[in-house]
């Protein structure tokens, strides 16, 4: 499975969405029900399937789709 394919299964688990919903305009704004325990959800699924320790700093920076691919590229992983 590709990385951009793990990234689409966390956000569509956690969110409850199907892959189509995805997109520029997916972000916590809105997103409803994009709380602290979705961003929690959502950052640790991430460390998990990619096998990184996000810094604080990249923790609350995912507030999008798009941000998080972005955070990802920081980390060396190609989408």
């Amino acid at each position: 499975m590709r990385n951009l394919e793990k990234l689409n299964n966390i956000f569509c688990e956690v969110f409850s969405v199907e892959s189509d919903a995805l997109n520029s305009e997916f972000n916590n704004t809105t997103v409803e029900g994009w709380d602290s325990v979705h961003q929690l959800s959502l950052t640790s699924a991430i460390e998990d399937e990619f096998d990184i320790m996000l810094d604080a700093e990249d923790i609350l920076d995912i507030t999008s789709y798009d941000n998080a691919k972005t955070i990802l590229a920081k980390y060396d992983i190609e989408l």
